[in-house]
């Protein structure tokens, strides 16, 4: 297309010759032309759509804040979903934690009310010269996450904590740390002593508890019977294993109450008091021997129960 211009202003006349480059840059030009004019519209009416008061434009633009504030429920109500749900595990740790508590603090011979597991910590302080920061929803998810790794961390050392406490208290139960009778007074200790019978120097491998005839006597320990008998010197007497190599002996007994197999617990009334076999009076003879040899019952006895 050739446009020719004719001015009196001009020498001669002036041509222009347009081909398809130009009429594509012009359809372009006027392309964006018309996109920006509209969009400038469309900011305009949605700017001030407030105070020119078109029940049209307010209808669009009720519609659009009415959109984004439903997304933004949306993902306030999914994010609140996901803490409650971990609020909740972690409120299932925190019980967990109480009663693992609890269980050790009797295992330590504490009392549970003295550590008050049902009330928050006291905490306090002078006010920061430092401006408050509120938390953001990030930085609230982070803190929640860490929180969350630290109470199983220490729930998981707490169940570490009171199965060595269980073991240990099971232990000390299968040891003879209780005297046998109660109320009742030594009459003859461990070691060298004069024999009653032969007024010879000789050595006596337990101690004698003196108490009245039918006196219950009881398992110094937990453990399994292992004699329940007569014997020729000892008289009515029993013995019970207690694992570890160590084992208890009680003699002179006027009645057995437990027979071989039997499975007793530390406290259990397993006979009484007698004056059977070599005894001079009623009384009760005890006996602890570690690896078949004769051991003080005292260093037993010294040890927490």
């Amino acid at each position: 297309m050739n446009i020719i211009l004719v001015s009196g202003k001009l020498a001669k006349a002036k041509t222009i010759s347009l081909g398809l480059p130009q009429f594509a840059l012009l359809g372009l030009g006027l392309i964006v032309s018309v996109l920006a004019l509209a969009s400038a519209i469309n900011y305009v009416l949605l700017r001030f759509a407030a105070e020119l008061n078109v029940p049209y434009l307010q209808t669009i633009l009720l519609s659009a804040q009415q959109e984004q504030h439903a997304r933004t429920e949306s993902y306030l109500r999914e994010n609140l979903n996901a803490m409650a749900v971990r609020l909740g595990q972690m409120q299932a740790q925190l019980v967990r934690l109480d009663t693992l508590g609890e269980r050790l603090a009797k295992l330590a011979g504490f009392k549970p009310q003295d550590l008050v597991f049902n009330e928050p910590p006291a905490r306090g302080g002078a006010v920061s010269s430092l401006p408050p920061q509120d938390l953001s929803l990030s930085d609230f998810t982070r803190q929640l996450d860490l929180l969350t790794r630290q109470v199983e961390d220490r729930g998981d050392k707490l169940g570490v904590l009171e199965s060595l406490f269980t073991l240990d208290s099971a232990k000390k139960k299968l040891l003879p740390t209780i005297l046998p009778v109660e109320g009742g007074w030594y009459s003859s200790n461990f070691g060298w002593r004069i024999d009653p019978f032969t007024g010879q120097r000789a050595f006596h491998e337990g101690i004698d508890v003196m108490a009245e005839h039918g006196t219950a006597f009881r398992a110094a320990a937990g453990g399994v019977v292992i004699y329940s008998d007569v014997h020729p010197q000892y008289g009515n007497m029993i013995e019970i294993d207690h694992g570890n190599n160590l084992v208890t002996r009680y003699a002179h007994a006027s009645k057995r109450l437990v027979k071989i197999g039997d499975v007793v617990l530390r406290g259990a009334k397993i006979g009484e008091v007698g004056k059977t076999g070599r005894a001079t009076g009623t009384h009760l003879h005890f006996e602890v021997r570690q690896r078949g040899a004769p051991v003080n019952p005292t260093r037993f006895l010294r040890l927490p129960s």
